[in-house]
């Protein structure tokens, strides 16, 4: 059995504070808002695994990233096979709404980096038991900053991506509450949030 970690992240997110979430936008919008990302200094996308047509634009956009030696992440991770399939289409590493071990296990066996969702003190302490460093922290605005700030006293150790109703509104107080990344995922149909984004956090 493979040994769990997922410290990949901190090289992965290193000089990075946000993660762009493009769901269900298919290739064309997605290729379109990886490569602004990117332009703009935002390092990391994901692009969560449902559909055939997220097949196909995770394929896409992680063959871009690749010419460009970077990383794409598949999520929305809930079942098995999604694992190996997210890996065919060149996904670097995976992101789950949820804490499930198996899913955790069946990743490392594979060499795939897995970031989990947690939302009570109870998952993050059994993910850190883990081995685990990296934890997705979802959904971020029901849980509020301040949950992030308590969080920080028992689990020094521990570094949260928020995800889940952030915008570049809104996004600055996660980061001062300790979050080390904030996902924004549907706030992006909004054409300026992106330039919000990286202008807020002295990115680009």
């Amino acid at each position: 059995m493979t040994t769990v970690t997922n410290t990949w992240f901190d090289e992965a997110f290193r000089g990075t504070r946000v993660m762009t979430i493009l769901r269900g936008m298919g290739t064309e919008r997605s290729v379109e808002l990886a490569t602004a990302s990117w332009a703009l200094g935002i390092q990391s996308v994901e692009l969560p695994l449902q559909t055939d047509d997220d097949a196909d634009a995770l394929r896409e956009v992680a063959r871009l990233a690749a010419e460009r030696h970077k990383s794409v992440g598949a999520g929305t991770i809930v079942r098995p096979e999604q694992v190996s399939l997210a890996r065919e289409l060149g996904a670097k590493y995976l992101v789950s709404p949820g804490f499930d071990e198996s899913l955790i296990q069946n990743a490392a066996d594979q060499s795939l980096p897995f970031l989990p969702g947690v939302s009570t003190p109870t998952e993050v302490q059994r993910a850190s038991s883990l081995g685990l460093t990296w934890l997705k922290a979802f959904p971020a605005s029901w849980l509020g900053p301040q949950w992030f700030s308590l969080m920080k006293g028992p689990f020094p150790g521990v570094n949260f991506v928020g995800t889940g109703g952030i915008n570049g509104h809104n996004a600055k107080s996660f980061l001062d509450a300790g979050v080390k990344v904030v996902a924004v995922g549907s706030a992006l149909e909004d054409p300026e949030q992106l330039q919000l984004l990286a202008d807020q956090l002295s990115l680009g």
